[in-house]
């Protein structure tokens, strides 16, 4: 998983493996590992992601089929232009 922008700061870390099937999988870990940082979870709210490149949008993240070796990138809200 690789963080941006606010989702980088709350985490602590700019990325991090994941061992999931699904993107509510990896999601759910991700939180479990950051529980002493209680803004990752508010942040993960207000993010959109990437799965090896394509954007996920409103799909159920339970449905988002996640490959071996493949990336998600956590996007949060941009300012500017």
């Amino acid at each position: 998983m690789r963080y941006w922008a606010a989702a980088k700061a709350a985490a602590g870390a700019a990325e991090e493996p994941y061992a999931a099937a699904t993107l509510a999988e990896a999601l759910d870990a991700a939180r479990l590992r950051h529980t002493a940082r209680p803004e990752f979870a508010r942040v993960l709210l207000r993010c959109s992601f990437l799965v090896d490149g394509d954007p996920v949008g409103t799909r159920d993240h339970t449905t988002v089929q996640l490959a071996e070796g493949g990336t998600v990138e956590v996007l949060p809200p941009f300012a500017g232009g």
